[in-house]
């Protein structure tokens, strides 16, 4: 029997009083700096702030200091004007007075300011990445392969991050001799490319006997035997992020598919790695596919100056679909259903040290309250909005605090099917944010501007005073993938990624078999740095970003030439694979060849098309730039 959604009492959890205290800081330190920036020049201050402070700074922190003093002088001498204000009566001596105690007083608490000041930065930036920060940059769908058409097993990925790397290649399988280290890299979503010489070495484990083929991206998506793995990142609380630990998140989804062939593997090996080398990321969601299951993984630090982690999975039922989108979703665990629930050692007892969970309270133990929290519309919007498309019938509210871990669709799913959530913008309901630009046409109607645009910047929608909601796709999309694991299939022929570059609303989404040798060489040029001709990210990024300029009118054109490129590879998927089966079962090495032509020739006119599309938008509208 499968997991089952439990009906605990809805609860919100809090920010503590140290996270209350440090916001209240960060309040205060952020008006100082503005003060010191932008505040009244009347301000009584004579001499360079450093001077007047009778600190003796380093050069490269004299400005800072002199804006911090300039800052908190200024922040106090407002307070006197208040004063002032209360009592209008005293006259020019009186104010010149206390003017001149203003100025004694900020130069005896400037020092206490400035440290306090760095006291905040240093707070702020050390705990960054552990609190919980309500990320809300990837999505992910899984599939069970009873609730697919054609009996595949998916998982996905929207990489939403306006930082990680473009460049992706095939990382062939390798042979290790005994005593061989296997290196764990310093941020490896930011490196240059698959030959980046400035990359930092962490730390060293040791290498396995062999490790396996995969498709290496920011966050690497499959290997050899269709293990795929799709992420979100859900933050959790600050206090269980450790500096003690080696592996980040991308790095332990490199370690999986190197070692592991199926899901539940690659949980084991997670906990081995993690356990003995410590986790050093945020928290984090892994939606696993192998040929047969699909497992929702979510994993934390295990507490600072610590080496471990937490973590709890849940396998989601075949005939189901589940999803993650930046938010811990795993409440109740049923460990002695081994079938369908595994969890760290520490699962329980962390949170009883932490004084998050007490057994004797009578309050069920829930994964995502204990080490993480609910409170994030922006990613429950989302879990509403796929679950809903996919089981309409369950009519669920969108504002709701939970959701069932997966349900099943009302009718079963193809990759087309989740290429059109992946580009929902919530069109036709209450949360599109487009439904009120409209504008009178030449024959009277009410019609959408032809400016209205889901993808919006922050300054814009403050202009036309629209609410901010996030939308399953994304235009800080690096890039999305769609995976199809199937058991009927070899594995080089059955493992499948569905690839886009930049937004899924604007870009085709071409098809890469595991067995191809390697990725086209435009796709292993990273875009990150600078504008390349000879980067394929470049070409989508650019149609993408012309679009958004008049967006009802172009993304019509975008259609048009996205469009035909999936239809065709979809249309072509059942007779070329089974050719490519044909030449398998004679030559692996023949279907390996053909696979790898066929994939390059669909993306390499894919890629050619978007700078023409590029050009084209360009030329058309270039009125409207």
């Amino acid at each position: 029997m499968g997991p089952e959604a439990h009906s605990a009492e809805p609860r919100i959890n809090r920010h503590s009083l140290k996270d209350k205290f440090l916001e209240v800081l960060e309040v205060f330190a952020v008006r100082i700096i503005a003060a010191g920036l932008s505040g009244p020049q009347k301000a009584p201050l004579s001499g360079s702030a450093s001077c007047r402070s009778g600190w003796s700074l380093t050069p490269s922190l004299d400005c800072t200091a002199a804006c911090v003093f300039r800052g908190f002088h200024v922040y106090l001498w407002g307070i006197m004007q208040a004063l002032q204000f209360e009592y209008p009566n005293r006259n020019k001596e009186s104010q010149m007075k206390r003017l001149t105690h203003l100025d004694r007083v900020t130069r005896r608490c400037f020092p206490a300011a400035l440290a306090l000041l760095l006291l905040v930065s240093l707070s702020l930036s050390t705990t960054s990445k552990a609190q919980r920060s309500e990320p809300e940059s990837c999505t992910s769908i899984l599939v069970g392969k009873l609730a697919s058409v054609d009996g595949s097993t998916m998982t996905s990925h929207s990489c939403d991050s306006n930082s990680d790397r473009t460049w992706m290649n095939i990382v062939p399988h390798r042979k290790h001799n005994p005593g061989d280290k296997a290196s764990v890299w310093l941020e490896p979503k930011q490196t240059k490319g698959p030959d980046d010489t400035d990359r930092i070495e962490k730390g060293g484990i040791p290498q396995v006997p062999e490790t396996f083929k995969y498709l290496n991206a920011a966050y690497p998506i499959m290997n050899e035997y269709q293990l795929a793995i799709g992420e979100t990142t859900t933050g959790g609380k600050r206090e269980l992020m450790s500096s003690q630990g080696m592996i980040d998140a991308p790095e332990l989804y490199r370690l999986i598919l190197e070692r592991a062939k199926t899901a539940r593997e690659a949980i084991r090996v997670a906990d081995e790695l993690t356990k003995k080398y410590g986790y050093d990321d945020a928290g984090e969601c892994f939606t696993f596919a192998d040929p047969n299951e699909v497992w929702h993984f979510e994993i934390l630090g295990p507490g600072r100056s610590k080496v471990g982690a937490v973590w709890a999975a849940v396998r989601i039922p075949d005939d189901q679909i589940g999803m993650s989108s930046n938010a811990n979703r795993i409440r109740q665990l049923d460990l002695k259903n081994k079938d369908y629930y595994m969890a760290s050692d520490n699962v329980f007892s962390l949170a009883q040290e932490m004084g998050w969970w007490d057994p004797k309270s009578g309050v069920p133990f829930e994964f995502c309250y204990a080490y993480a929290d609910r409170t994030s519309l922006y990613c429950r919007r989302r879990e509403w909005r796929v679950l809903s498309l996919l089981a309409p019938s369950l009519r669920l509210d969108p504002n709701a605090e939970n959701y069932p871990l997966s349900v099943k669709p009302d009718k079963k799913v193809t990759v087309q099917d989740l290429l059109a959530i992946f580009r929902d913008t919530y069109e036709g309901t209450a949360f599109d944010m487009t439904r009120y630009l409209t504008v009178v046409n030449q024959k009277g109607q009410a019609v959408k501007s032809p400016l209205a645009n889901p993808f919006m910047s922050s300054e814009l929608r403050d202009l036309f005073h629209i609410q901010r909601e996030r939308t399953i796709s994304s235009p800080t999309a690096t890039y999305l993938q769609i995976t199809q694991s199937r058991a009927w299939l070899p594995g080089p022929i059955g493992g499948l990624v569905w690839l886009g570059y930049d937004n899924p609303a604007t870009t085709p989404h071409m098809p890469f078999y595991i067995g191809i040798s390697q990725m086209p060489d435009s796709f292993m040029v990273d875009g990150r740095e600078k504008y390349r001709r000879d980067c394929a990210w470049w070409a989508f990024r650019q149609a993408s970003k012309l679009s958004y300029i008049r967006y009802q009118a172009m993304k019509e054109e975008l259609v048009k030439v996205w469009k035909p490129i999936e239809d065709e590879a979809f249309g072509k998927q059942k007779a070329m694979e089974e050719e490519a089966l044909r030449l398998y079962q004679a030559d692996p090495t023949k279907a390996e060849e053909f696979l790898t032509k066929y994939c390059h020739g669909i993306a390499v006119r894919a890629v050619e098309d978007y700078w023409k599309l590029g050009e084209f938008l360009w030329s058309k509208y270039n009125n409207s730039f």
